[in-house]
């Protein structure tokens, strides 16, 4: 099983010790692109702190984030699973696992980034503010700059397995399954149902949708589940208390949707 996450906008502090080692990341059929995106976010905010805010989306209080992007060569690494913070990470706590279940997140979890791409949530990263809805000046888009390298390096790392995939629609858009691929792909959306007037109405909540999603994912590296496609998915995630809805794709090489409907908001 193959699980594809966002990342968060917010992150922890970078760490102390050694630096980045872009070789050691996973994926390595994604360092040349890795490298292009490094060298043009670090060049632009070092060259122009005002220009390199405009790019980037950040408002005068972040200002600080272009100075953390300047150091991403010599800032301290923590794994990143340590750097990405928010609701969904929050839930998924990762730092809590039992050992065999921090073993499953390390084989299957990637966490997708505007400037890595994807990484394993054990690869060693500095913290850095860089979305995947960026266009950098000379690199454009980042979700289009992706693409390319990643058709080749995702359904590699997929296999022949389960593809869970978490992702919001600007990551999304670096990357998705085709074909026989596609088949073995099962994208999520919480629902909150509430009755009102006697009528029972569905609406997605964004912070409760990410945590749901967390615990969801927590779940079943807990329990050691390795489901073998978007059918059994489906099993372990009733096998483990979720209201799952779902309908097969219509014909081969689409994805299944699946419906997880929650009752209380927490």
């Amino acid at each position: 099983m193959l699980v594809l996450l966002p990342p968060s906008e917010g992150k922890a502090a970078s760490g102390r010790g050694a630096p980045l080692k872009p070789e050691s990341l996973s994926l390595p059929g994604l360092a040349d692109a890795r490298a292009a995106v490094l060298d043009e976010l670090v060049e632009l905010c070092a060259a122009d702190e005002d220009k390199a805010r405009e790019v980037l989306g950040l408002s005068e209080g972040l200002r600080g984030e272009v100075a953390k992007n300047v150091e991403l060569r010599t800032a301290g690494a923590r794994p990143a699973g340590e750097i990405y913070t928010g609701v969904l990470y929050d839930a998924l706590d990762l730092g809590s696992l039992d050992a065999a279940a921090k073993r499953r997140a390390a084989r299957s979890l990637l966490v997708f980034s505007g400037l890595w791409g994807a990484v394993g949530v054990t690869d060693r990263i500095p913290s850095y503010r860089c979305s995947m809805g960026v266009k950098l000046p000379g690199l454009g888009a980042l979700g289009a700059h992706w693409r390319g390298p990643m058709s080749s390096v995702l359904p590699e790392a997929a296999g022949g397995g389960l593809v869970l995939d978490l992702r919001s629609s600007a990551y999304a858009a670096a990357w998705r399954a085709k074909g026989e691929v596609a088949g073995r792909t099962a994208t999520v959306r919480v629902l909150h149902a509430q009755v009102v007037d006697g009528v029972e109405r569905r609406s997605v909540v964004s912070h409760f949708n990410k945590a749901t999603k967390g615990r969801m994912v927590r779940a079943l590296l807990s329990a050691g589940a390795d489901p073998a496609g978007p059918a059994e998915l489906v099993t372990a995630l009733r096998d483990l208390g979720y209201v799952v809805e779902t309908e097969t794709p219509g014909r081969a090489g689409r994805a299944w949707a699946l419906d997880v409907v929650v009752r209380d908001i927490h």
